[in-house]
């Protein structure tokens, strides 16, 4: 039985505190009445025949005063609610120090310099260096933390030019989406006066010359129009960049340039969605039209980088008539008939990527969620090695190009933090370059791999962190972790978060979902449309598991996911409500009807939820989508919705209307509570500050929903700058 915080009179505000008060000794309660009154409105659709009512459409109109009120009313219970939970501050604490350890990200290396990205423990946002050798920590280039005084200005891309002189790099402001490129000389860090706008999800490439570079803009910076590639010659203004490239022929599909390295020729890929996209080439002599290389969108195809011989060979690693993935080479120099030839052929485990590093093709696959990296030769495709990993975990990196005689590249665990380390490409050697130090003993903590079958029979792969003496008597409280979507493998990843939640007696599970490229496109294309379900009961079959197993009960069992994992969490909230002790849904997608209206990026999200235009994709969706399904139950588990006012993928009316449904449909003392974030995005660029208060916000609501027994020193650990 969870006790009430002493400061609570205090710090609750408004017409709700006696009520919170008399019911907090019952346990983690906040009585239906309590809720502002939202008001329901009359819109009701017709699809293919069924009505279906939307009563909170209104609260779609993110920037009308009756909206922002309504916000204003929800924060008003929910902050001090959160605030005054047992331990929050106690969890909070223990956040600040363990995130408080110096960390560096896998450096690049451009003519002379080295770029890398490094906290030194204290900061909010990562700084980038730049330094004369990889070893050195070098002298601060961008540093985020002085441009906006919360820190929630991030460095969201960066891009030296080939030669190191010069630096593209890009911010953002309140976790958006949109970014702002700016150039930066690197020997003085003065900017020159290039500014580029009006720009999302695209990456700047530069001539060999540093003369300019590439990128992608949405016309008057509006998403709902197609991106158009642009170059900028440096020293021009944006309105003076020449358009080089525009979609004509297709209302949706988004186009990005890559130059290969001898500067001959513009790699185009047209992205449309998930599971298909294609590639098309322009010689940059002006002499010819642009090429298509891969259009029948038979598969996806992801370009590595340009070899230079008697032509110009390009790399690209690709699902086409390869589920698991490959690589192929493509000689532009030959005739279309006899150009391609397979590099790497399809293996037994997934290609999760590839890159093009020196005369190596370092192919990084994953074995039931984890990571197993192979050299390759790039002339005759022979394999010449494996990358030896210290354990069960997660690669990331191979920084590099086909000049390039030695790479670099991350490797973490949940109980490893990441390190750096140096690939000689010659010899195959791998030796550690940063480790770093954190402030805390992780020896107490297992990691083990399950598998359990789904409600189909699929076999699902299962990882759990937790103490070595842990006991399986069907009581300790289990944090649940999925996402199930759009090609995205979940794989060991140390967390400071997770941590924190071992060190308060948690388990902490992550279930590898169908959705997600665990075990390539099949595996997929197995969570997505029509077959979407599969991956709601793969992770209702994961708490079984856990149940069945004796790990946990459904009251000491909590939940978690953002984004698309918002949306697995929503569905599963609303479809097993009883099955789980706390829910924590995160800048979730939850109308599944009106998703793709939101953005035109939205849209490029059909390959996985379909269009509720389509008559078999909305009835699909209208039988899982939170939002709609939320009026069907009485008694919910305790839910704390998160979302963010400036997110601009998620946009969230998403969550708003889900916790307004909830709300309405809740007859029970459990509190379904909403959080919405004013200074934040999609999550992305999150400082350190924000992401510690909304953790704190998460672990303590679980922790007191599931009746947590937090020992007055488990989370009692000495700050690092203690003696």
């Amino acid at each position: 039985m969870v006790k009430c915080a002493s400061h609570w009179a205090g710090r609750l505000l408004g017409w709700g505190s006696l009520l919170m008060l008399a019911s907090c000794a019952l346990g983690l309660s906040l009585p239906p009445e309590t809720y502002p009154a939202t008001e329901r409105g009359t819109v009701v659709d017709n699809f293919h025949g069924t009505r279906v009512s939307d009563p909170y459409r209104w609260l779609e109109a993110l920037d009308s005063p009756p909206v922002a009120n309504w916000v204003a009313l929800q924060n008003r219970l929910s902050i001090p609610y959160l605030v005054g939970l047992p331990h929050r501050a106690q969890i909070q604490k223990r956040l600040t120090q363990l995130y408080s350890y110096e960390r560096f990200g896998v450096p690049r290396q451009a003519g002379s310099r080295f770029f890398f990205l490094r906290n030194d423990g204290k900061q909010n946002q990562a700084a980038l260096q730049v330094a004369a050798t990889a070893t050195e920590i070098g002298r601060r280039l961008i540093d985020p933390d002085s441009i906006g005084g919360d820190s929630t200005v991030a460095l969201a891309d960066y891009e030296p030019s080939p030669d190191g002189r010069l630096l593209a790099y890009a911010l953002s402001d309140a976790g958006s989406d949109w970014k702002s490129w700016h150039v930066r000389d690197t020997a003085t860090g003065a900017d020159r006066p290039d500014l580029i706008a009006q720009t999302k999800f695209t990456r700047v490439s530069w001539t060999p010359d540093s003369g300019g570079f590439y990128y992608s803009s949405y016309p008057r910076g509006d998403d709902q129009l197609q991106p158009v590639i642009h170059f900028h010659q440096l020293g021009d203004t944006q309105a003076q960049d020449r358009q080089v490239y525009a979609v004509t022929d297709h209302p949706t599909r988004l186009p990005e340039g890559r130059v290969t390295l001898d500067g001959r020729y513009l790699v185009i890929e047209l992205e449309d969605g998930t599971l298909a996209n294609g590639i098309s080439v322009l010689a940059l002599d002006g002499r010819s039209p642009v090429q298509p290389l891969f259009s029948d969108y038979a598969g996806f195809y992801k370009y590595l980088g340009s070899r230079q011989g008697v032509g110009t060979e390009l790399l690209f690693a690709t699902t086409r008539g390869a589920a698991r993935g490959q690589v192929i080479a493509v000689d532009l120099g030959k005739p279309a008939g006899s150009r391609e030839r397979l590099l790497v052929p399809e293996a037994t485990e997934a290609l999760e990527q590839a890159a093009l590093v020196g005369n190596r093709v370092i192919a990084s696959y994953l074995r039931d969620a984890h990571a197993l990296v192979h050299l390759v030769d790039a002339d005759t495709g022979r394999l010449v090695g494996e990358v030896p990993l210290p354990g069960l975990g997660t690669v990331a990196g191979f920084t590099g190009d086909a000049s390039s005689t030695e790479t670099y590249f991350s490797y973490t665990d949940f109980l490893a933090p990441t390190r750096i380390y140096r690939l000689d490409l010659a010899a195959g050697a791998v030796s550690l370059l940063r480790q770093p130090q954190l402030p805390a003993d992780l020896s107490a903590y297992v990691v083990e791999q399950v598998f359990y079958r789904s409600k189909d029979g699929t076999r699902i792969p299962l990882f759990l962190v937790h103490r070595r003496d842990l006991k399986r008597d069907g009581r300790n409280p289990v944090m649940l972790y999925g996402y199930g979507g759009f090609d995205v493998s979940l794989t060991p990843g140390f967390s400071a978060a997770t941590l924190v939640w071992l060190e308060m007696g948690g388990t902490y599970a992550v279930a590898n979902l169908r959705g997600g490229g665990e075990y390539g496109e099949a595996w997929h294309r197995a969570g997505t449309r029509a077959n979407k379900q599969n991956v709601f009961d793969d992770f209702i079959a994961a708490a079984d598991y856990l149940v069945g197993a004796h790990y946990t009960r459904p009251a000491s069992l909590a939940i978690r996911g953002a984004s698309n994992g918002g949306l697995l969490v929503g569905a599963v909230l609303t479809q097993r409500p009883e099955l789980f002790g706390a829910a924590l849904p995160d800048v979730g997608v939850l109308d599944m009807l009106r998703y793709h209206l939101a953005s035109a990026n939205a849209r490029q999200w059909a390959d996985d939820y379909g269009l509720s235009e389509d008559a078999a994709d909305f009835q699909a969706q209208y039988a899982y989508s939170p939002y709609h399904n939320a009026g069907k139950h009485h008694c919910y588990p305790p839910t704390l919705i998160t979302t963010a006012a400036q997110d601009n993928r998620v946009v969230p009316w998403h969550s708003f209307k889900l916790a307004a449904a909830m709300q309405a449909a809740q007859r029970c003392a459990r509190p379904v509570l909403v959080r919405v974030e004013t200074r934040a995005g999609h999550g992305a660029g999150k400082p350190v500050w924000m992401q510690v208060e909304q953790l704190a916000d998460q672990w303590a609501f679980a922790a007191a929903a599931l009746r947590m027994s937090l020992a007055a020193s488990a989370l009692d650990q000495p700050s690092p700058s203690s003696p």
